[in-house]
């Protein structure tokens, strides 16, 4: 009798025309690349500062503790849902789905919700060092956050900095998925 402890992973020739192999790695990938930020985040929930020095107080716990779990289950969601745009199911939406069920998804459907979405993240995560401890972020010119040691800055940077190529990351996948989608509806076509 053996052991099936290993098991195959799911097909994943479920698309209309073959996926490059970096997008489907790219897209499997980030929801692992996002999961330090969102576990990094998790502490505050619970007022501890991840050695920051802070002046202001933190929020009540009935805020602090559903606004921090929130938002890390919410990141990876949509870090999961990028995994659409290497899949058949973003190609044709599950027949689970109401209405829209097991019908084909237009393919700027998908393409411009991604590439916005790309875009903002690339905004939001985005800081241009200007010296002195501060930051241009799209919020205007902030201070860096002071770190009780050298230890706590060196995590804090390991567990955040990745999630600034979550929208890069998020417009690649979008363009891969534009081109292998625009170019079988040409192959139908002509």
């Amino acid at each position: 009798m053996t052991l099936k402890i290993l098991h195959r992973p799911p097909s994943v020739d479920d698309t209309e025309r073959p996926v490059p192999r970096w997008a489907t790695r790219l897209a499997y990938a980030l929801p692992l690349l996002l999961l330090p930020s969102c576990l990094w985040r998790l502490p505050f929930a619970l007022h501890f500062e991840m050695g920051q020095v802070q002046d202001g107080g933190m929020p009540a716990y009935w805020l602090s503790v559903p606004y921090v779990l929130g938002l890390s289950v919410l990141t990876e969601v949509i870090a999961i849902l990028t995994i659409g745009l290497v899949r058949g199911w973003g190609e044709v939406a599950p027949a689970w789905i109401p209405v829209i069920g097991g019908r084909q998804v237009r393919t700027m459907a998908a393409v411009v919700p991604a590439v916005l979405g790309g875009l903002m993240l690339t905004a939001l995560f985005t800081a241009f060092p200007i010296g002195g401890d501060r930051h241009l972020t799209l919020f205007g010119v902030v201070d860096s956050v002071a770190y009780a040691n050298g230890a706590w800055k060196a995590l804090a940077t390991v567990c955040v900095t990745p999630i600034a190529a979550w929208g890069p990351i998020t417009i690649a996948l979008a363009i891969a998925y534009y081109r292998r989608r625009s170019a079988s509806a040409a192959a139908v076509t002509g």
